[in-house]
């Protein structure tokens, strides 16, 4: 299993992680919106497929060294919302929702494995190399802190490793 995320067609992208579980628990951080804040971005979710997902972003308080966006992603720094709709809900197996309004969608798959759980993330279709490379170190990034926040350690920076990793798929996904 690569750290990195891979890019299964062209606009697609997928990550596996194995994190600690048990399964119930991981689900609990994909859809309870305060478990979700302190990897992600917090926000109320209707348990159904076609409910509301509404994803409030802020990044920078995601761990305690509250540091600054690059000056790209300025706009960004400390908020930011994003709303979409869940297109799947198999509590819990399996979550997708529509990413804003840019016509993507992302996916979550959960499958037990011992006492760990396999997550795989989706992401698609994105429409050009720039989005690709924003949202694989994005992701990246914010699993990152998922799996220290499930490992019960100081997760990583958010702003300074999304920049890292930014530079290293900017490297690793074909122009």
């Amino acid at each position: 299993m690569s750290a990195y995320g891979t890019i299964t067609e062209a606009g697609s992208i997928m990550f596996e992680r194995l994190l600690p579980g048990p399964i119930e628990r991981v689900w609990d951080y994909l859809t309870d919106a305060e478990k979700r804040g302190l990897w992600l971005a917090a926000g109320p979710m209707e348990p159904r497929a076609g409910g509301r997902v509404e994803l409030n972003f802020r990044n920078r308080d995601l761990t305690d060294t509250k540091d600054r966006a690059p000056e790209k992603y300025a706009h960004a720094e400390n908020c930011g919302t994003l709303n979409g709709q869940v297109t799947v809900w198999d509590k819990p197996y399996r979550l997708g929702y529509l990413w804003g309004s840019d016509g993507s969608e992302v996916t979550f798959e959960l499958t037990e494995a011992g006492d760990k759980v396999r997550l795989t993330l989706t992401h698609q279709p994105l429409p050009d190399r720039h989005s690709m490379l924003s949202v694989a170190s994005g992701w990246h990034a914010h699993l990152g802190i998922l799996q220290d926040r499930l490992a019960g350690v100081a997760p990583r920076p958010f702003w300074p490793t999304h920049t890292a990793l930014e530079r290293e798929y900017d490297q690793r996904i074909p122009r």
